[in-house]
């Protein structure tokens, strides 16, 4: 059954309704979730919320109230009518508040930090069907929980949002090259990102993708977006061109045209369906020459055999670390894609350092990942999550977008992401290297999981049926470092 509703009073009768039938239910707007978990809801009810869809810009340009169903593409488009942008997810048919549920990162988090970050106030359908006011003040600890674990705590109907000035034009380049310059590559990317001192406005990634218009080998591709003209991008993208690739693509956009541009918009291959797709993410601090070897071998060794399985493009550009296997349905095994992605997770987390944790992210989980590895190893926050999911969610009507429970106390474990000391102005991703912060303030998302994840590697394994490519992706964003400065 879908319901599709156009006030947030909707939501509340249909949450109502399936409650007092016993009947299972999702809220639904744009995107492209792929944990398993999604899979075990079953005989129940999607409320479709895209036409929540209102966007009203406040009179002095700093917010804006937004339906829950608003999603990127629209988000970008109307703000640039009035010269403003927005932190939002960068594949633009993902909806913004369901990004920032589980923290929420995009091309802008160098400069306005996560989704999450940027949520003044929110709407929110509860668990009993109650429509409930959360910010700082109403409701405090559930929008605690909201940034960054709210997909187990309510619908949010409606949302205040932080918006800023835009950037006016955006620069983005290719480099192509033999898999001989493999090592020097990744010496520069890890220069680049100096140990999580990245500079906000730069975005880069690297694919081991087939092209055999230049190599009878995988080719590694570096992408570079940098918010700003060609010029100023220069001293970040030369010492890559110094390294003489073998084919370079570049242009320059305005930031409303650039997922298009990229391959992230709402017409892009990523967000289209019929597709099957799992994904892997791994945290890591920096690339490993080692690792990088053994995934590039890895994936060269399958190149006679994957692309005639029917796998195609999981679209690079829309996350920070993560693995992600994208594929027909039933044209390879639903058990030879996870078998294929968690081994190149396992290769990359082992290049991180003998016996340390894995970090994973919730938004990319692939459904199978402990609760301490997407959420966070410490205690206190655990205990203070199964608190928050036993008041606002004590039945665990909301289980179903990363791990589903059959009892409270299992539930509510699933729960920690992003919070804020009180005191704190600034947004919740600069906290994490705030000389003040103790090891307790962050709440919902642990500090450990930030500082590892945000800092380097996503890898991903790729066919696109179109052109023949098949690809593993790394990508390196931001660092938590110098995140959100406004």
């Amino acid at each position: 059954m879908v319901v599709v509703p156009t006030t947030n009073q909707d939501v509340a009768a249909t949450v109502k309704y399936a409650n007092k039938h016993s009947i299972p239910f999702l809220a639904v707007n744009h995107g492209h979730g792929s944990s398993v978990d999604l899979n075990k809801l079953r005989h129940g009810v999607n409320i479709y919320i895209h036409n929540l869809d209102s966007i009203t810009i406040a009179h002095d340009g700093a917010s804006a109230e937004l339906g829950g169903g608003v999603y990127a593409d629209l988000l970008i488009k109307t703000l640039a009518e009035k010269g403003k942008v927005a932190a939002t997810g960068a594949c633009t048919c993902v909806g913004v508040a369901g990004a920032g549920l589980g923290g929420g990162f995009g091309r802008y988090q160098g400069l306005y930090g996560l989704v999450a970050d940027n949520f003044l106030k929110m709407t929110v359908v509860t668990a009993d069907g109650s429509i409930v006011t959360v910010n700082d003040r109403q409701n405090a600890d559930l929008f605690w929980a909201m940034r960054g674990a709210g997909h187990n705590f309510g619908i949010v109907a409606g949302f205040k949002y932080k918006i800023y000035d835009s950037v006016p034009m955006w620069y983005t380049v290719n480099y192509q090259y033999t898999h001989d310059k493999l090592d020097d590559i990744f010496t520069e990317l890890n220069r680049l990102n100096n140990n999580g001192k990245q500079p906000g406005e730069v975005i880069t990634y690297a694919v081991f993708a087939y092209n055999p218009g230049v190599s009878d080998k995988p080719v590694i591709i570096v992408a570079i977006w940098y918010a700003g003209p060609e010029l100023a991008a220069l001293r970040y993208t030369r010492p890559f061109l110094n390294l003489q690739p073998a084919l370079v693509s570049n242009q320059t956009v305005p930031y409303a045209d650039l997922a298009d541009a990229v391959g992230t918009g709402v017409n892009s291959p990523v967000c289209q369906p019929g597709m099957s797709a799992a994904s892997f993410p791994v945290g890591t601090q920096k690339f490993n020459t080692t690792a990088n070897h053994q995934v590039y071998d890895l994936y060269s060794d399958s190149l006679p055999v994957t692309p005639s399985s029917g796998a195609r493009s999981c679209n690079l550009k829309d996350t920070l670390w993560r693995k992600c296997t994208v594929y027909a349905p039933f044209s390879i095994s639903d058990d030879i894609a996870p078998q294929y992605g968690h081994q190149i997770r396992d290769l990359f987390h082992a290049g991180d350092g003998p016996g340390g944790p894995l970090n994973t992210y919730v938004n990319y989980a692939y459904g199978d990942e402990t609760l301490e590895q997407m959420y966070g190893y410490e205690e206190w926050r655990i205990q203070k999550l199964r608190a928050l999911k036993k008041k606002w969610d004590p039945y665990g009507r909301f289980n179903w977008s990363v791990k589903s429970a059959s009892t409270i106390d299992q539930t509510i474990l699933q729960l920690n992401q992003i919070g804020r000391p009180s005191g704190f102005d600034e947004p919740i991703s600069l906290l994490l290297t705030h000389p003040q912060v103790q090891e307790e303030t962050m709440g919902c998302l642990s500090p450990h999981v930030i500082r590892t994840n945000l800092v380097a590697l996503s890898s991903w394994v790729m066919y696109n049926i179109s052109t023949n490519l098949l690809a593993s992706v790394l990508a390196c964003w931001p660092s938590a470092h110098h995140l959100a400065r406004g």
